[in-house]
């Protein structure tokens, strides 16, 4: 029988029914803990007999928590009460695409807009292996704020290949219910040929589904319906719609032919990828190019060393092989001149005052940074003569602005001192230190740059006039052509690449020009001072180009696959840009292990810490696998199978090992405790405090020491119990943050803004500094006996491990850390230790890049 008002199912209270459908009931309930309302979704009692539909409903829960899209309906939490499972997710407020259809056909720009949302929240699902199977307007639902989210999962089939051949029901990590041959799931009008006829489905599948719903949005019909199931199935199989065009509408023939290829009844004769064709809807509205249309990349077997001209001229092959028909002229396609051939990372490029010849910086075959000038006509690069040096900057005048001998702070934020030099090399002349990035004025006397001061990150122009203060950091700061206003990607998040594109003008008025993207790096303006062009991606590393106004329109310029980042325009429009791929590791030595282990999982892995046992470790993924909220996982020493634990980045684990520490990736940052095994997540904190400055256990299990930053005002640690009922306690001044508890329970470790290391009672009393340890900026652990610590520098490759004393300050060596491929290593770190020493983690971040320079982008 339906739920009641006021009935609890775990920490939830249902308020009111919202709906009712195959697969469950659907309350309003209010979460108490976090003061939000909910979508609870209930399977009927009358199913908890049948094992079907339960491990089917189970599946969909299991599908839906792995996704983490905004076009994807976010599901919170799962749980079961009375034998009656429930899944808990966002609490819509709009309606459905049914709803919007019953009044006619969608203009067609609201169908391009819409259609985009629905195939970017598919390529979501189907990167993960998981395939709707059940698409249908019923199951799109259009928010208040027109932000498309796809519902219902609960027919998902997981298409990864089966790790387990053993078990027909296990594909990957999560159970799935695979359907019996022959047996139909899903809408009939909605179908692929290929459901129809019971045979395995992929993601194409979804694909024609797709298809029929824009058909449906663009006639007011549906693609496929007759009088009865069976003559609408055999219309599927059999027959094809009626033509769009019979609609008597202005449609775009590309958009036809989109719809057209989707229907096709052959999977593959069909569009092979949903992101394929959200880019061809995004280049629908502003221009007449056809779409581009490609089998998934793994068909062709290109690896990431091709140069992107070829992949380009494979990618516009194939959609003239599609678009046959389309007879509109086709502009002139880019076309990409590779500069460099080398295994390494190319960290800054620019052009010079000629619009020629190039200056750019590299780490070359696991060499320091070396700063190099060519031209697309040159048989290779002349080094400059500039060790341990950053081009940043080229003023008109030939004069470069680079970073010298650059310190990490993480792994995206660094400084170091700011110099003067010659384009053609010479001794730099340094002006100013702790700069993360600068860029010359047009008038060539005076720059911006973006510096940490008093632990944060300020953006000045010119130097000394600060414009803005981040919470995070700052980079890419370009001075506008005409020299009245700076742009710059505004990383809300210290320590992560999520960023917004912003920019401001001398007298220090911001304005945000986009959200934040899952990652943004790279940044210039057009010539002309109309357009800022930005790299950017909304989830994962995988990167586009897009060019936005000031006035906040904007336009995708180019979708190349994989990576790449925009370093520079010259004045008659070529493109400077580097394509990279990056990739974060982690290597591991366990108990009663002899050898280094591998223990990437997905794209973008960081160790975050050993159990006390040294048997298992807690790391992120931070990539495209790990979604756009990350992802926080544990992992057995013994390479088994990862286990996730939910979304957010983590800090550490309890001294009993059952709970982790986690953060979102909200702003302001919130803390959180998830169980390893069984329990339920509590939340920590719920302020104005960004808490995002790093976090650890005390020994004692029940408090938590963290290190937040109010609005306006410089970081300090805090102290918090984690049973609740108490306020977070400053243990402080401002400007100093805590950095350690020694397992005592006796000492903290603080350190202040100059790097300085600290000593002091838990209980109180006076900071005693730590001798000797200027250069050290990281610890890997403590020491079995509590009086010592290991530590390391983050700037130092390889990475060497000290025991360092805290009392005298001495210091001895007792690890080196060091992959054994050293091309493109930039990065050592975050490193664990046992008290032992014995056993460890360590990651590490590989980037292997190409320079390009790029004619035909408009």
């Amino acid at each position: 029988m339906p739920l009641s008002s006021g009935t609890k199912l775990g920490p939830y209270e249902v308020m009111d029914a919202v709906g009712a459908g195959g697969m469950g009931e659907v309350y309003r309930a209010r979460d108490a803990r976090l003061r939000r309302d909910v979508a609870i979704k209930v399977l009927p009692a009358s199913f908890n007999s049948d094992g079907v539909r339960l491990q089917r409903f189970e599946q969909e829960a299991h599908a839906t928590a792995s996704l983490n899209h905004p076009n994807i309906l976010a599901v919170y939490d799962v749980g079961s009460q009375n034998g009656a499972p429930y899944i808990v997710s966002e609490l819509l407020s709009g309606e459905t695409l049914r709803e919007q259809l019953r009044s006619g056909p969608l203009p067609v720009r609201k169908v391009i807009e819409y259609g985009q949302q629905i195939a970017l929240g598919l390529a979501a699902a189907h990167s993960k292996g998981i395939v709707h199977r059940d698409l249908k307007p019923e199951n799109i639902f259009i928010t208040e704020g027109r932000r498309i989210k796809i519902l219902d999962f609960g027919l998902a089939k997981l298409t990864r290949p089966d790790p387990h051949p053993d078990d027909q029901t296990f594909v990957g990590t999560t159970g799935t219910l695979e359907s019996e041959a022959g047996t139909v799931l899903g809408t009939v009008s909605y179908m692929s040929p290929e459901q129809l006829r019971g045979r395995p489905v992929d993601a194409r599948s979804d694909l024609f589904s797709f298809g029929a719903i824009l058909y449906e949005m663009l006639s007011g019909k549906r693609a496929f319906q007759a009088d009865s199931a069976a003559e609408t199935m055999s219309a599927i199989l059999n027959q094809d719609p009626p033509e769009l065009d019979a609609t008597n509408r202005n449609l775009p023939p590309a958009l036809e032919s989109l719809v057209a290829h989707c229907l096709e009844k052959n999977p593959e004769d069909r569009l092979q990828s949903a992101r394929d064709i959200a880019f061809a809807l995004d280049a629908l509205p502003s221009s007449a190019i056809p779409f581009l249309v490609s089998k998934p990349y793994a068909e062709k077997r290109l690896g990431w060393r091709l140069p992107v001209l070829i992949a380009t001229a494979v990618v516009v092959a194939i959609a003239l092989f599609f678009l046959g028909r389309e007879t509109r002229p086709i502009p002139p396609q880019p076309r990409f001149h590779r500069l460099t051939f080398r295994r390494g990372s190319i960290l800054y490029a620019r052009f010079a005052p000629d619009g020629h010849t190039i200056v750019y910086s590299a780490k070359w075959e696991g060499s320091p940074s070396e700063s190099y000038s060519t031209k697309p006509e040159a048989s290779g690069s002349t080094d400059l003569g500039i060790s341990h040096a950053d081009t940043l900057s080229v003023s008109p005048s030939g004069e470069q602005l680079v970073v010298l001998n650059r310190r990490v702070i993480n792994y995206w934020a660094s400084a170091g001192t700011l110099a003067r030099v010659p384009i053609s090399g010479g001794t730099p002349r340094p002006i100013l230190e702790n700069v993360q990035d600068a860029d010359w004025a047009p008038d060539g006397a005076t720059f911006a740059v973006a510096r940490f001061v008093d632990n944060e990150c300020r953006l000045e122009y010119p130097v000394g006039k600060v414009l803005y203060r981040g919470q995070g950091w700052i980079s890419s700061p370009r001075v506008s052509p005409d020299g009245k206003s700076v742009a710059f990607v505004d990383h809300t998040i210290f320590g992560d690449d999520q960023g917004r594109i912003s920019f401001i003008d001398t007298s220090g008025t911001k304005h945000d020009l986009t959200e934040s993207w899952a990652s943004a790096e790279g940044l210039a303006w057009a010539p002309d001072g109309k357009e800022i062009w930005f790299t950017a991606s909304d989830t994962g590393i995988n990167s586009a180009i897009y060019a936005i106004t000031p006035q906040g329109k904007r336009r995708l310029i180019l979708r190349p696959p994989g990576r790449v980042v925009l370093h520079d325009i010259s004045h008659d429009g070529q493109l400077l840009m580097t394509s990279v791929m990056a990739r974060r590791s982690v290597s591991a030595l366990g108990p009663r292990q002899t050898k280094e282990r591998d223990f990437t999982y997905l794209d973008w892995t960081r160790n975050v810490a050993l159990f006390n046992d040294g048997q298992s470790l807690l790391f992120e993924e931070q990539g495209e696998g790990g979604g756009p909220h990350y992802s926080v996982y544990i992992r057995q020493m013994d390479g088994s199978q990862p286990i996730r634990l939910g979304e957010g980045t983590a800090y550490g684990v309890s001294p009993d090992g059952k709970w982790v520490l986690t953060e979102t990736l909200s702003n302001p940052a919130q803390l959180f405790v998830v169980p390893v095994g069984a329990g339920e997540q509590h939340q920590l904190t719920d302020d104005s405090v960004n808490h995002d400055g790093g976090a650890f256990w005390m020994p004692d299990g029940k408090h938590i020491v963290f290190n937040g930053q109010e609005r306006g005002h410089p970081m300090r640690a805090y102290v918090l119990n984690i049973d609740g009922g108490s306020t977070p306690t400053p243990l402080e001044r401002e400007g100093v943050v805590a950095y350690g508890a020694s397992p005592d329970g006796k000492s903290l470790l603080f350190y202040d803004l100059t790097g300085q290391l600290f000593l002091r009672p838990i209980s109180g009393g006076a900071l005693r500094p730590v001798p000797k340890t200027g250069d050290l900026d990281r610890i890997a652990g403590w020491t079995s006996r509590g009086d010592s610590v290991f530590m390391y520098r983050t700037s130092d490759i390889p990475a060497r491990i000290f025991e360092v004393n805290l009392v005298t300050g001495a210091r001895h060596q007792v690890q080196e850390f060091m992959p054994a491929d050293p091309a493109g290593i930039v990065n050592i770190g975050p490193i664990q230790l046992t008290p032992d020493g014995h056993h460890y983690a360590y990651g590490f971040v590989r980037v292997l890049s190409d320079l390009y320079v790029v004619d035909g982008l408009k």
